[in-house]
């Protein structure tokens, strides 16, 4: 049985301030957009945390990001297998039918998908541990970023941890065929990005220094 509901009034009253002011004020962009199609030259890949607003952080307008939000920012291997994969499919289709130019891994401080996984792979979370476990099944993915950073003093772990998902998510990105050829022929650009959501701080993956560096 269907048990959907309608909407919460805030979000009815919301709907309503922004239809009478930002699109009323750019109907023509929004139509514009909506005849021509998308073509953003950018992918995000960002958590699903509600404290991460990509477009405020880059000031981004409608029809300029293609964003996928999951749990901690997490890209999977390429794995061919038939199954549902959402953020697989979301990489497959930003690259060969939209073309986008770059692809952005965007991490953040105090992810809780992270320390989750930083519990798990502790033994301190047996819960996320379970084949039921949705969230434990997924961060499963990290296990390998974990490994390279287990031995970093307690109190640092899980901020490095948060970094580490960010060079995971990339490395796994080249072992689509489709993003490997794209970034070898100069057609597309991969870029690592840590945020500290307190602080309005943003950082960058510089390869030549093998670390994450204020922008």
């Amino acid at each position: 049985m269907n048990r959907a509901k309608v909407l919460p009034h805030y979000l009815v009253q919301r709907y309503h301030g922004w239809q009478a002011t930002t699109y009323a004020d750019n109907k023509a962009w929004y139509r514009r957009l909506a005849e021509s199609g998308q073509h953003p030259r950018a992918m995000v890949i960002s958590c699903c945390d509600s404290r991460v607003h990509v477009t405020s952080i880059f000031g981004a307008d409608e029809g300029e990001f293609f964003i996928h939000r999951n749990i901690a920012s997490l890209v999977p291997p390429y794995t061919p297998d038939g199954q549902n994969h959402g953020t697989s499919a979301t990489v497959e289709f930003a690259v060969q039918a939209l073309g986008v130019a770059h692809i952005v891994v965007l991490g953040h401080s105090n992810c809780g998908g992270i320390k989750g996984c930083h519990d798990m792979c502790c033994g301190q979370a047996p819960e996320l541990l379970e084949k039921t476990s949705f969230v434990g099944r997924w961060m499963d993915i990290l296990r390998p970023g974990f490994e390279r950073v287990k031995d970093v003093p307690e109190a640092d772990r899980t901020r490095a941890l948060e970094k580490e998902a960010v060079l995971v998510s990339l490395e796994n990105l080249m072992t689509f065929p489709f993003v490997k050829a794209a970034v070898e022929d100069d057609r597309l650009t991969l870029h690592g990005l840590w945020t500290d959501t307190g602080e309005g701080l943003l950082e960058q993956y510089d390869p030549a220094k093998g670390s994450f560096v204020v922008v």
